[in-house]
């Protein structure tokens, strides 16, 4: 049995679960995530006990493979509407910049253009450094769409390794090679 799917998730104070038409609704202080569950995976919501169980229905791989992975995202929205997740990005570079205009993210990133990003519902966008290195902290509750918007942030732009410009996560480290030698004169 799967170490990860047998173990139950526990509901904390001000979180309501629900679970109708293999739809399991969580609902707490930082939003409200839906999550679809397979056919193969039954969830039981345990009301005294404050937990929820995921069992599966048979034996067979298809089965036990979906089971820590049912329990796990069950776990992270549980997470996200509690706590929320976090990403930390660095735009490093001279003249790169970001800028926070109402519901766009305008970022300067050294080409002859801003580009423009919405940012969707559920997300905040927090600017601690707008110039050189900038940073920038995208949080929100469902731990897929703020890595998903982490990504598309540092796609724009990836850090390249010989002076290290561009859009990195915070605890990315960046392999740096070495310039072309300088020729000696004789």
């Amino acid at each position: 049995m799967s170490r990860i799917g047998k173990s139950p998730i526990n509901i904390p104070d001000g979180v309501k679960v629900e679970c109708k038409d293999s739809v399991v609704s969580i609902e707490g202080k930082k939003g409200k995530l839906f999550q679809s569950i397979h056919p193969l995976m039954n969830i039981e919501i345990e009301k005294e006990k404050k937990q929820i169980l995921v069992k599966r229905s048979s034996g067979e791989r298809k089965c036990k493979e979906l089971h820590g992975l049912t329990r796990s995202l069950l776990a992270n929205n549980v997470h996200g509407v509690t706590i929320g997740f976090s990403k930390d990005l660095e735009i490093i570079g001279l003249g790169y910049n970001v800028k926070l205009q109402g519901e766009e993210l305008i970022l300067q990133l050294g080409f002859s253009h801003p580009i423009k990003m919405k940012i969707p519902e559920g997300i905040q966008v927090e600017i601690k450094n707008q110039t050189n290195p900038g940073r920038l902290t995208i949080m929100g509750a469902d731990k897929q769409l703020v890595g998903q918007i982490a990504a598309n942030i540092r796609r724009f732009r990836p850090p390249e390794p010989y002076k290290g410009k561009g859009v990195k996560y915070a605890d990315e480290i960046i392999n740096r090679k070495a310039g072309k030698a300088t020729a000696s004169s004789k």
